[in-house]
């Protein structure tokens, strides 16, 4: 198949672009030429900003078009308006859903996010899941019913540029004293991006369109499990992990941004909930947490992102909680 990736360069769109390749597709990659210079040099690139115009795809037609970068819906209407396509897929985000009505295994028709006034066009923290609800209903008013939406979790994988989950891994390789933050039972989902470009590849394939929730694993699983995975696999002997409460770290000046993956309220831990079932009957198989863990650490076990804790303040919040 001719396959048009929209931002194939980058974490999920580069896990999506080899595994399209890897199965003899014949891929185009539309991206602004900031990341991954000499990246898939058998793909053909199309350089060139979304946001300011698409005339590169206009008298083009693939079979697929798999975007991973829209945020607005107005990014969707003006694809749909350049590209001739026969089937589009849209990597959406388990976000969408209306906190109300998230609980444990909810599945893919609960009640979504809206929006009060007018569309913005800034994704904030406030906007992001309410804006890729109307990006979802975008799709399949452009694209027709036969679109795939995908909704996953957290993305974990290599070539991860947020860092979150690679943040645990390589941490808790250092060893010692772990700062483990909030409630251990807080629930955790995520999903290695190279299990979910494999199954959206596969999917396309056979022609299957809808909306799956893209995560692993089936609740209930809590970030205490997803740290001890963690320790058992790449943990020095003598780790240990120090589960410091959310009122005290929030009071230390410590997020979600310090302390990846942290959901620092109820509402952002909900989606963490979702039921896998209908991806997993339509193919989807997440590979083992540790053997993401152990392919993470041996391939990125020197990445950092600036916004995470430093040993030093790690150390010293620590020493506050044990002298409180």
């Amino acid at each position: 198949m001719r396959i048009l990736i929209i931002g194939g360069t980058r974490f999920v769109g580069r896990h999506i672009t080899e595994a399209a390749l890897a199965a003899g597709h014949e891929v185009s990659l539309l991206h602004r030429g900031q990341t991954g210079p000499g990246l898939f040099p058998e793909a053909e690139h199309l350089i060139t900003d979304r946001n300011g115009g698409l005339p590169v795809l206009r008298g083009r037609e693939w079979d697929v078009t798999i975007d991973v970068s829209a945020y607005l819906p107005a990014q969707i209407e003006s694809l749909a308006e350049a590209v001739s396509t026969g089937r589009y897929v849209f990597v959406s985000t388990t976000a969408v859903y209306d906190a109300p009505g998230k609980k444990e295994d909810f599945t893919e028709d609960a009640p979504l996010a809206g929006l009060d006034g007018p569309v913005p066009d800034t994704v904030t923290g406030a906007t992001y899941g309410p804006l890729k609800v109307l990006c979802e209903r975008t799709a399949v008013e452009r694209f027709g019913p036969g679109t795939l939406v995908v909704r996953p979790t957290y993305v974990i994988g290599p070539h991860d540029y947020t860092g979150r989950f690679t943040y645990w891994v390589n941490r808790i390789a250092r060893g010692g004293e772990v700062l483990a933050p909030g409630d251990p039972s807080a629930p955790i989902q995520v999903i290695d991006g190279r299990d979910m470009a494999a199954w959206i590849i596969a999917m396309i394939e056979k022609g299957d369109g809808g909306t799956f929730h893209a995560v692993s694993p089936r609740p209930p699983f809590g970030f205490a499990d997803m740290l001890e995975a963690i320790l058992a696999e790449v943990g020095p002997p003598g780790t240990t992990l120090t589960w410091v409460t959310g009122d005290f770290l929030r009071a230390e000046g410590q997020d979600g941004r310090t302390l990846p993956l942290w959901g620092e309220d109820d509402d952002s831990t909900t989606i963490n909930t979702a039921d896998p079932s209908a991806a997993y009957d339509a193919g989807l198989e997440p590979r083992p947490l540790a053997r993401s863990v152990r392919e993470i650490r041996e391939a990125e076990a020197d990445f950092s992102v600036a916004t995470t804790i430093t040993p030093e303040r790690e150390a010293e919040i620590l020493a506050a909680w044990h002298a409180r």
